[in-house]
């Protein structure tokens, strides 16, 4: 849990999960809302997918990413044992 708490303290990764919140999209259609290197938007992908927030599937010469809803359930769970 600590990677996705780690993943989740950084603004331009939270972004990135707003995006693929909408659509799953590739590498270049999420560089294209940002003003930063295609490199850097890769390194927050990796970070991204190592915390097990989305997920990444090849098709054809792309790699698309998508929202991994079940992480997020189980720390909102957590989270919410905090209530009682």
């Amino acid at each position: 849990m600590d990677a996705v708490f780690r993943a989740l303290n950084d603004v331009t990764r939270r972004e990135i999960l707003e995006l693929l919140k909408k659509n799953d999209l590739n590498a270049g259609e999420i560089a294209d809302h940002f003003n930063i290197s295609k490199p850097s938007i890769s390194h927050h992908l990796d970070l991204l997918r190592r915390a097990g927030l989305i997920s990444s599937e090849k098709q054809g010469q792309f790699v698309v990413y998508s929202l991994n809803t079940t992480i997020l359930e189980d720390i909102l769970q957590w989270i919410l044992t905090f209530k009682k």
